[in-house]
């Protein structure tokens, strides 16, 4: 007979290969769950996992499929001018309706064969199309205006495929994805369309939910991409989480704690940051667990290869269920015995550079000074330095108040 006594070697063949691997990956996951180990080396399902790759849907959901990160670039250009340019907004004060409006008299009279779209909203601009994530109309450069929070809608926009590249101006908040002021919007179309902008692809993590029965808990099948992070939560429950995590099939540990952060890079510096995770610099294809205030004073945070797929799983024991946090937005809620696995996304955000629109002045004043050239200045590296302030001491001040001038 042949492991676990189910099908005698010589009575497979060619069509009941996936099948049989198929049970056979769901018996051991169900069985390792339940030990709070998945290391598929200790099972004898190892031998034949080496040439035939079982199907695993707790490890790698169907839908996604984690890459590495050497195949995503960190830093390309925009080759091919937009066609359809999508503006999302925050609510509409009133230096944002003025701000709107004159970026679509802009666009209007040096861009004429270009088309507006906007989300279909009651404060939606006049003179511009209606567009949703269903819309048949190809996206080419989305537009933000607002905070953080209004890329991270823009994100969410684009959850089920590719993201166009994202011009982002900050409207009264400032922020790391915020790198340009609306006064110079002018300046930063013009690299966009004469193919000058250089961007950054940030990247997101795809999440996917199961029960206890390890099929999953959302009907459409999706998984949900974010651009800052998951967070697992004890919500209003007075009782801590406990949460078995797992990295790549193995049972990394037992978190007793009020929850824990998956980020990326770029939410390194946001809910991370403030649970006392490190800080990434976003060109780098990496996974962040933080844990929120554990119990244990040896669970530190950790960093993990962007090929890495982690696996979140509220334990048999845990007295309170975990609430779901992604980039802001509540969206599920897991009881014991259910599951969430995080991996690298296949769709990052890209993002323009402040760097790309030097001026020619500029550009000649840089190449007498110190630093990076043209194009290739480091907006995190300012931003760093600017808005968190990193390590600035009392005598570093006055090198600050110079940099921002």
């Amino acid at each position: 007979m042949s492991t676990w006594g189910l099908v005698p070697p010589l009575a497979l063949d060619s069509r009941t290969y996936p099948s049989v691997f198929k049970i056979l990956g769901m018996l051991a996951l169900r069985r390792c769950l339940a030990s709070r180990t998945v290391s598929l080396r200790s099972h004898s399902l190892w031998p034949l996992r080496r040439n035939c790759r079982p199907i695993n849907l707790l490890i790698r959901p169907q839908s996604t499929k984690a890459i590495p990160s050497q195949s995503i670039p960190t830093d390309q250009r925009v080759k091919h001018s937009p066609k359809n340019i999508l503006i999302v907004n925050k609510l509409r004060t009133q230096p944002v309706v003025q701000a709107i409006g004159a970026f679509l008299q802009h666009v209007n009279q040096k861009y004429p064969g270009v088309t507006v779209f906007h989300e279909d909203r009651d404060d939606k601009p006049p003179g511009t199309e209606v567009w949703s994530p269903s819309s048949p109309q190809q996206i080419d450069l989305v537009v933000t205006l607002g905070g953080d929070g209004t890329i991270l809608h823009a994100s969410s926009l684009f959850s089920k495929g590719a993201v166009p590249p994202v011009l982002s101006f900050s409207m009264g908040t400032l922020g790391f994805l915020l790198p340009f002021h609306m006064d110079d919007f002018d300046k930063a179309l013009e690299s966009v369309f004469v193919g000058k902008a250089t961007i950054l692809n940030r990247m997101r993590l795809a999440c996917t939910f199961y029960n206890n029965e390890l099929t999953r808990k959302s009907q459409d099948g999706d998984d949900w991409q974010v651009m800052n992070e998951i967070a697992l939560h004890r919500g209003s429950s007075p009782h801590l989480n406990t949460i078995d995590i797992f990295v790549d099939g193995q049972h990394l540990t037992e978190a007793v704690s009020d929850g824990l952060i998956v980020s990326t890079p770029t939410g390194s510096t946001a809910y991370s940051l403030s649970a006392g995770g490190p800080i990434v610099h976003p060109s780098l294809s990496a996974l962040v667990l933080t844990p929120i205030c554990p119990r244990s004073l040896s669970f530190r945070p950790l960093v993990f290869p962007s090929s890495s797929i982690v696996t979140l799983k509220i334990g048999e024991r845990s007295r309170s269920p975990a609430g779901i946090s992604m980039d802001g937005r509540s969206s599920h809620i897991l009881n014991p015995g259910e599951f969430v696995v995080v991996q690298a996304s296949p769709y990052p955000v890209p993002c323009i550079n402040r760097s790309s629109i030097i001026s020619s002045s500029d550009e000649e004043q840089m190449k007498h000074s110190e630093g990076a050239g043209p194009g290739k200045e480091d907006d995190w590296v300012r931003d760093i330095n600017n808005l968190l302030q990193y390590n600035a001491t009392f005598r570093s001040k006055a090198l600050l108040r110079h940099s921002r001038t």
